[in-house]
């Protein structure tokens, strides 16, 4: 399941070079406009997911000739926003400077309470639905079904490592032969931690979101809880003065 994997996590790297906030993150961000090829990235967009009137649409970056040949590595990113609120495009900047490095790169909506009055495991689902409908059309999209990083900050880094680790929520709708779980995952300042971890001291995420609005008991959806071996390999880029996670 996780092949190639680790020469996928050493061509994300390079994503964390840039920050998501800030007048540094400004002028990186210009400068990525301004690499060769960049330009020449297309994008293009899908519904992966309809819930009722919501259609939930994937925008796919890509170089013309990643079409072409032999398939290639892909990574989905997810927004952050407190499960709450936030924006498909947060990480188009991202996707665009990997797509030009020769990724597909794709950026995620998914339901979250301030428009849909969806509970998290709704997000959980729709994140697993995404990386399911990528791998399903891996073919169309020129991917290589062995090599899909999953990402995301904050929320979405918490839905990222979700499809990795947590084996519930799927949507009942789908065809559970095709995988969601991710080849890679490039997290940033994710959510990891909603309850406390049995036999760690560790309990310091400071913004615990009720189990209403989770619409599970916490463990449930609390990724560190569900981590074992043979899990994807993963990067988790963060900030030191962060006093939320």
């Amino acid at each position: 399941m996780i092949s190639n994997s680790c020469a996928l996590v050493r061509l994300v790297l390079s994503v964390g070079i840039f920050s998501q906030f800030g007048c540094m993150a400004q002028s990186l961000n210009q400068q990525i406009q301004q690499e060769p090829g960049v330009a020449d990235v297309k994008v293009s967009q899908e519904v992966y997911k309809q819930v009722g009137t919501t259609k939930l649409n994937l925008d796919i970056f890509s170089k013309p000739e990643s079409s072409k040949g032999k398939p290639r590595p892909a990574i989905v990113f997810f927004f952050g926003g407190g499960w709450n609120t936030g924006s498909q495009k947060q990480f188009d900047t991202h996707a665009r400077y990997l797509a030009q490095k020769g990724m597909v790169a794709i950026t995620a909506d998914y339901r979250v309470r301030s428009r849909q009055q969806s509970q998290v495991i709704d997000s959980v689902a729709d994140a697993k639905s995404a990386i399911r409908w990528i791998r399903g059309n891996a073919k169309k999209l020129g991917v290589d079904p062995t090599r899909i990083a999953a990402a995301g900050g904050s929320a979405g880094g918490h839905l990222a490592a979700s499809t990795a680790f947590i084996t519930e929520f799927d949507a009942a709708n789908e065809d559970k032969s095709v995988s969601s779980i991710p080849n890679a995952l490039v997290l940033f300042n994710p959510a990891l931690l909603l309850a406390k971890l049995p036999g760690s001291s560790f309990d310091d995420f400071r913004v615990r979101p009720a189990q209403q609005f989770l619409g599970a008991e916490p463990t449930k959806l609390s990724p560190a809880h569900h981590v074992k071996a043979g899990g994807p390999p993963a990067i988790i880029f963060h900030g030191e003065a962060d006093t939320t996670v």
